[in-house]
């Protein structure tokens, strides 16, 4: 890994990004021992704007704090995905949730619907940023499942936690079919017999 490591969830107001932002951060800096810069905004309206935070992360001490060109991006809305996949190198992951993402700028993209597994299997929208930063930690080695467990646990109001280790347990789940499906999509076609005979 190069020494700088930039990450921006973005989506609208009330899908619990900054949360999210704050959470993954403590993961990496806390329970990953790295270095860590965590920030966030708003947009217009603080429910249904648009929302973003971003986590840089590094080996070394971090002099600017924003992120500029995305390693990972997750969108949870179209907008934030129009929007912010230029930002987005070209070799970096892009997530989305494809409850609400429906045109997708490129086919290496990773869409798991958080918002629908939430609602079908916790009958809980609001722990789809949850679902989704289990998923994360099976996208991205920049952060462990572990540490994302350990941090969630810490930041969730006493009496869900065993809410939130399901729906972690659930995007962890979600991301490797995803992972699976894609390496599947990506396999070359395969060889005509015939071939095969001329090779021995």
């Amino acid at each position: 890994m190069g020494s700088r490591y930039e990450i921006r969830l973005s989506g609208s107001g009330g899908q619990g990004l900054i949360l999210m932002g704050i959470i993954l951060a403590e993961a990496i800096g806390v329970y990953d021992g790295k270095h860590v810069a965590q920030t966030q905004s708003y947009g217009p309206e603080a429910r249904g704007g648009s929302s973003k935070s971003e986590v840089i992360v590094s080996d070394e001490e971090i002099d600017y704090p924003k992120a500029m060109e995305l390693d990972l991006l997750l969108a949870m809305n179209q907008k934030s995905c129009d929007e912010f996949f230029p930002d987005l190198k070209p070799e970096g992951i892009l997530i989305v949730d494809s409850t609400f993402v429906t045109q997708v700028p490129t086919p290496k993209v990773f869409q798991i619907p958080f918002t629908r597994i939430a609602r079908e299997k916790f009958n809980r929208e609001v722990v789809a940023n949850i679902i989704a930063l289990g998923a994360l930690s099976q996208l991205t080695p920049i952060v462990s499942a572990k540490a994302i467990e350990s941090a969630v646990l810490a930041k969730v109001p006493k009496g869900t936690e065993k809410l939130n280790r399901d729906a972690l347990r659930a995007g962890m789940n979600a991301a490797k079919q995803a992972k699976k499906a894609r390496m599947e999509s990506e396999v070359p076609p395969e060889v005509p017999q015939e071939d095969l005979l001329d090779s021995y």
